[in-house]
């Protein structure tokens, strides 16, 4: 087992350390947890990318390379993402571990003075960011949304989501909208920055051969303005437990030639505890979540109804999705199928060779995020968000444990409440 140190450095940060030489890389990460709300979600989402255009000492993306490249090649970039309800705002840095620096070089405290000065010492004359950097990027930022249309998968996920829990922060996409970006202005993305700098949680990873207590001293130094004051709570989602009432319908017409069949499900909750995890993770394996499902081998290869059916989980806020391609005579026909393959996980029919080769998949698939930095970095900023602190080991090792019965239970409190579909023109 990994050898994994947490430490509070202030109220409302912390570090935690995982030690290890198995990687030639060391990675170092920051993030700022603030609760998705529509009008801060676009001004989120551009503050890592106007900070990474240039620091006080380092005012350009050509001097940032420099610098970079000083420490043998290292790399910082910025990070957005959402984890349940909350908008995970920073960056990650991937440095040669010092184990592999050439003589008695060390770099840790270098790459982690160089990301501080990223986060905390940002380009701009006075008190404020470059007006030029804003608005480059923010054009960038309005790009990026309008893009997201183009990918019909993940679009219809969206727009399940967004239907499915209107009046619910989970609906809040994480660049925000187009309307929200076009409306933002220098000062108040600069005001949105210092609220961050002071209110919000913030979670520092250090992944690599170093010492914790080297490492803390690194971040501290680093990181020393940020270890002030008192912060805000981590955000707890808004568990909905159950459908609000009967299965609602959506859709929309596009220019495409495969429908986009989408389902959400609420599953009694958000789930924190290491032994709910395990069977819901283990029962969506084995109806949706990996190349051994029932919804895989059924509705896809069987049937021949779906050009592809997966499930997922989102288990921070309690949801499952489905996700399928399909033509547009057979929405219907695939809907069923995936409702009798749910059905079936509520009634038990599972066999010994399908519990066991999901609970293959599950197990294999967290063991395996240990030998990947970033899985590793994405695992851990999950549990930190969640308050929780268990282990892929631990995890995986709970997952082993679960019975055909736990996972029939897990299955029965799954609750079809949305379906999205996205359909032709024609139809």
């Amino acid at each position: 087992m990994l050898p994994i140190y947490e430490r509070i450095l202030a109220p409302g940060v912390v570090l935690r350390t995982v030690q290890t030489n198995k990687f030639k890389t060391s990675m170092l990460g920051i993030t700022f947890l603030e609760p998705l709300k529509e009008e801060t979600a676009s001004l989120n989402a551009l503050l890592p990318k106007v900070l990474r255009r240039g620091t006080k000492d380092h005012p350009d993306m050509e001097t940032l390379s420099a610098a970079l490249d000083d420490l043998y090649g290292g790399g910082i970039e910025p990070l957005i993402r959402k984890k349940g309800e909350t908008q995970c705002i920073g960056f990650w840095g991937s440095f040669l571990d010092d184990a592999y620096v050439p003589g008695d070089s060390q770099i840790l405290e270098s790459a982690a003075s160089l990301l501080g000065e990223i986060v905390l010492q940002p380009a701009g004359e006075g008190k404020g960011f470059r007006p030029d950097y804003v608005e480059s990027e923010k054009a960038n930022l309005v790009d990026k949304i309008r893009s997201e249309v183009n990918d019909k998968l993940q679009y219809s996920l969206s727009r399940l989501r967004s239907l499915m829990c209107e009046g619910e922060a989970y609906s809040i996409e994480k660049l925000g909208t187009e309307a929200q970006a076009r409306a933002i202005t220098v000062e108040a993305l600069y005001d949105r920055y210092r609220a961050m700098l002071e209110t919000a949680p913030v979670y520092l990873y250090y992944c690599g051969s170093a010492h914790p207590d080297r490492v803390e001293g690194a971040f501290r130094a680093a990181f020393g303005e940020l270890l002030r004051g008192q912060r805000k709570e981590i955000p707890v989602p808004a568990a909905v437990a159950q459908p609000k009432g009967e299965v609602r319908r959506f859709s929309d017409a596009m220019d495409v030639s495969q429908g986009k069949l989408t389902m959400g499900f609420r599953t009694g909750g958000g789930f924190r505890d290491i032994e709910t995890v395990s069977r819901f993770m283990l029962f969506n394996a084995i109806f949706g979540g990996s190349t051994n499902s029932k919804l895989f081998l059924n509705v896809r290869e069987k049937l021949s109804l779906c050009y592809f059916a997966s499930s997922s989980l989102a288990l921070s806020k309690g949801i499952l999705l489905v996700y399928s391609g399909v033509e547009f005579a057979n929405f219907q026909k695939a809907e069923d199928e995936i409702l009798a393959q749910l059905k079936a996980c509520q009634t038990g029919d599972i066999t010994p060779e399908e519990l066991e080769a999901a609970r293959r998949s599950v197990v294999g698939s967290l063991r395996a995020s240990l030998d990947a930095q970033g899985r590793l970095e994405e695992y851990w900023v999950n549990r930190f968000v969640t308050g929780t602190a268990y282990t892929p080991e631990e995890l995986a090792e709970a997952v082993e444990k679960v019975t055909l019965e736990q996972v029939v239970d897990a299955a029965c409190q799954v609750k079809l409440d949305s379906i999205y579909t996205l359909q032709g023109k024609e139809g």
